[in-house]
C-alpha cells in the first residue's frame, strides 16, 4: 500500500533584495519550498543601483576593524559577520563564476565591477534549485487565522506558511522598494520598532543663495572635518565631500552622518569645522600671511600661497566675518576650522541606507521576532547602520544566513 509522500515545508520570504535572495541562497540546499514575494515588478533592484558605480560586495580589512564599522550594534552581528565574512562572501562570488579583486582602498569588488551579471548568475542558481519568485505582491500582514496577506496583480492572496523571513529592507531609495511601509504593519503587532531615519546621507546647511549658485556641485578634496557630538567626544577625519545647493554630502561626510545626525537630533543642530590646509599648521599659516603681499589683493595671496581658490575660497567668505579676514592671526586659526552648521539630515529618500528598525531586544539569537514564533527578520529591516565600503551588504548576507539557519533549527530540518 502506497503511502502519500510529506510535502515539503513552505518557507515565504518576503523581499526580493539582497537579504531575501540570500536567505533563499541558504535554504535550497533543504527539502522546503521557497517562495519570494517581491513587492516591485523584479528583484535585486538595490543591490543594482548599489552597483550602478562599481559593485562593492564587502572589504578585505582585518575582522577586528572591520566589525568596529558597525559601532554599538557590533555586540548582537559579530557572530553572524564572523560565520559569513569578507573571505565567505568573495568564495560565495567564486562559486558563481566571478573572480573578485581588493581595490587599493581595501574594499573587494567582482573582477568585472558589475552587479547585473552577479545577479542573473545568482538568480539563475535559485530558480535552478527550485525558488519561486512572486513579483508584485505587496505584503499586508497577517490575516485574522495567521495567513499572510498580499496585495498581487490577481487581488488580495491568503498564503500560509510554515516560517517566514521578513527581508523588506529599510527605507532608503523607496523607488527602488524600499518603502518602510512593513513598519506599521510590526507596530500593529506589539513589535518595538524603531523610526526609520538616514545614514550615509547629506545634510542641509544655511547657503546664501550667491553660494548655492556659484559653488553646487563642487568638490572638497582631502578636506578634514571636525565636530564634537552631543555626548562630548571629538569627531575628525579626511576625506573628500561635495558642496551641495542645500549643504554637504560625499563619502567622508557619509562616515560621520551617524554623530552628525544624532547630535542633531539631540541639539538642534551641529557646527562641524573644515581645515582647508591640512598639510599646514597654524604657525605655517602665520609665517606665510606675515609675508609683504605686494600688490597681491588678500584672495589672490591666499590663492596663490595657500590654494585658496574655488569653492574653498567661496566657503571662506561665505562662513568667515569680514573681520576676520583683516586680523592674521584669527584668519590663521580660521582657515584650519571654517565653521559650518549644520541643521537637518537630507530626506531619507536620498540617504545611501538607514537606520532603525526591529529593535534587537524583539529577536532571538536566531533573528525570530519572539512574540511570533517561526518569523524571523533579517538585512536593513533590523536596527543597526554601517559606513559604506561593502559593510552593508555584508551584514544584509550575514543576517540573512542566520534568519536561514534559524529556519532550518525551528522546522527540524
Amino acid at each position: 500500500m502506497k503511502t502519500n509522500p510529506i510535502p515539503n515545508k513552505k518557507i515565504a520570504i518576503i523581499g526580493g533584495g539582497a537579504a531575501g535572495l540570500m536567505a533563499a541562497n541558504f535554504l535550497r540546499h533543504y527539502p522546503v519550498d521557497i517562495v519570494i514575494y517581491e513587492a516591485m515588478p523584479s528583484v535585486g533592484r538595490k543591490f543594482l543601483l548599489a552597483g550602478k558605480g562599481g559593485m562593492n560586495i564587502t572589504h578585505a580589512e582585518n575582522i577586528e576593524s572591520f566589525l568596529s564599522r558597525y559601532g554599538q550594534e557590533r555586540d548582537y552581528l559579530e557572530a553572524m559577520i564572523r560565520d559569513f565574512d569578507a573571505t565567505a562572501i568573495r568564495a560565495w562570488i567564486q562559486s558563481l563564476g566571478f573572480d573578485s579583486f581588493v581595490g587599493s582602498s581595501g574594499r573587494v569588488f567582482p573582477s568585472d565591477m558589475k552587479a547585473a551579471p552577479l545577479l542573473r548568475a545568482w538568480l539563475h542558481r535559485l530558480r535552478e534549485s527550485g525558488v519561486k519568485i512572486c513579483v508584485r505582491y505587496e505584503w499586508l500582514g497577517w490575516s485574522d487565522t495567521g495567513a499572510l496577506v498580499f496585495d498581487s496583480p490577481n487581488g488580495t492572496q491568503y498564503i500560509q506558511a510554515d516560517a517566514v523571513i521578513l527581508a523588506c529592507g529599510g527605507a532608503s531609495w523607496p523607488r527602488l522598494g524600499s518603502n518602510g511601509a512593513w513598519l506599521p504593519v510590526l507596530q500593529q503587532q506589539g513589535i518595538d520598532v524603531l523610526s526609520l531615519q538616514a545614514a550615509n546621507c547629506g545634510f542641509d546647511s544655511n547657503w546664501s543663495a550667491d553660494f548655492a549658485q556659484k559653488f553646487a556641485g563642487q568638490p572638497i578634496k582631502s578636506g578634514v572635518l571636525s565636530f564634537v557630538d552631543s555626548v562630548g567626544q571629538t569627531h575628525s577625519k579626511q576625506g573628500d565631500f561635495v558642496v551641495t545647493a542645500t549643504g554637504i554630502e560625499g563619502s567622508l561626510v557619509y562616515a560621520l552622518s551617524r554623530p552628525l545626525r544624532e547630535t542633531i537630533n539631540q541639539n538642534g543642530q551641529v557646527t562641524v569645522y573644515l581645515d582647508l590646509v591640512p598639510h599646514k599648521s597654524v604657525a605655517q599659516i602665520l609665517t606665510i600671511l606675515a609675508k609683504p603681499r605686494g600688490s597681491n589683493s588678500l584672495a589672490n595671496y591666499l590663492r596663490k600661497q595657500l590654494a585658496i581658490d574655488g569653492v574653498k575660497a567661496g566657503l571662506l567668505r561665505e562662513c568667515v566675518a569680514k573681520d576676520v579676514m583683516q586680523n592674521n592671526h584669527a584668519l590663521a586659526h580660521t582657515l584650519k576650522a571654517i565653521p559650518i552648521t549644520l541643521y537637518q539630515t537630507r530626506p531619507i529618500a536620498e540617504a545611501i541606507s538607514s537606520s532603525g528598525g526591529v529593535s534587537w531586544h524583539e529577536l532571538d539569537d536566531y533573528l525570530q521576532i519572539k512574540q511570533h514564533p517561526r518569523v524571523f527578520c533579517a538585512g536593513e529591516m533590523i536596527n543597526w547602520e554601517a559606513p559604506t565600503g561593502g559593510y552593508l551588504l555584508t551584514a544584509c548576507f550575514a543576517t540573512a544566513k542566520r534568519a536561514a539557519l534559524g529556519v532550518v533549527r525551528c522546522l527540524g530540518l
